[in-house]
């Protein structure tokens, strides 16, 4: 069966009386289907407008769900958002950029999914609608383990909401991989840098994917890190143990302790690619 509604509340109703999977850009669905037939209830949500766009209100910027890699990098957005814009660079080529939303690839929920470490550092929440009404999930609280999040059977995420604090804060994103493009990460690192007026770090965040089973973010670096005089710059700041949240495995890709090296290198790097004037130094 396959319905493809065009309001949220059609959606939901759909959800609740029939179940389903439910399908937005297809990027993820179709190739983790590969050969098999589709079986069972298809929910296709792409002709329902209200998950469309982006909306900076007096609190919050508001994503919603249907909003495509290929928009978040044309947004004007401010520059806390730049490692997310550089992490929508990184999701496939153009084609997957055009496609993609953002809201499939948190429920996709890989542990390799650009957009995670970015939106964690943002301090991103989930907001979730069913027939009980909607609520709101931090994200930290929403991806559970590789394909497994916090939405309920009935419920369809609508949107990703931004608090608006230290929107002017510098961010970035960086990736190691097998090679330059069109690949899945090794290690990839977010960071959001806040300095005050005397040049020391007002506000720190730092979150890490493909390192663990769900991107994290690391709380004691983000500690350390506050009141540092950035003058000298951050990398020399990250010690070992600031990576204990971090949990990599060995895999085809590269050894746990591979991963464990690479990201303080990768770490150190963002943060001090926050003190450059250009998002892409």
């Amino acid at each position: 069966m396959y319905f493809r509604p065009t309001t949220i509340d059609e959606a939901i109703g759909t959800l609740a009386g029939q179940g389903g999977r439910i399908l937005a850009g297809g990027t993820d669905f179709f190739p983790t289907q590969g050969d098999r037939p589709i079986t069972g209830a298809v929910l296709d949500i792409s002709a329902i407008d209200a998950l469309k766009g982006i909306r900076v209100e007096p609190d919050q910027i508001r994503i919603g769900a249907r909003t495509t890699w290929s928009e978040i990098v044309a947004a004007d957005l401010p520059p806390a958002f730049e490692a997310l814009k550089a992490a929508a660079r990184e999701v496939g080529g153009w084609q997957i950029q055009n496609l993609g939303t953002v809201a499939g690839n948190l429920c996709n929920a890989s542990p390799a999914a650009d957009g995670v470490p970015p939106l964690l550092a943002l301090d991103a929440a989930v907001e979730l609608a069913g027939p009980a009404g909607t609520r709101l999930l931090p994200l930290d609280q929403f991806i559970l383990g590789p394909r497994r999040t916090a939405l309920a059977p009935d419920e369809i995420l609508v949107a990703i909401r931004v608090p608006r604090r230290f929107e002017q804060a510098r961010s970035r994103f960086v990736k190691l991989g097998g090679r330059r493009y069109l690949v899945i990460s090794i290690v990839m690192v977010a960071a959001h840098v806040a300095l005050d007026g005397q040049g020391r770090v007002a506000d720190a965040r730092v979150a890490v994917g493909s390192c663990s089973a769900v991107a994290c973010r690391l709380p004691a670096l983000e500690r350390a890190l506050l009141g540092a005089d950035a003058g000298a710059g951050l990398a020399g700041l990250v010690r070992p143990d600031h990576l204990a949240p971090l949990r990599p495995i060995d895999d085809v890709r590269a050894t746990a302790a591979y991963r464990l090296e690479a990201a303080q290198t990768l770490i150190g790097r963002a943060l001090d690619l926050c003190l450059s004037e250009s998002p892409h130094a």
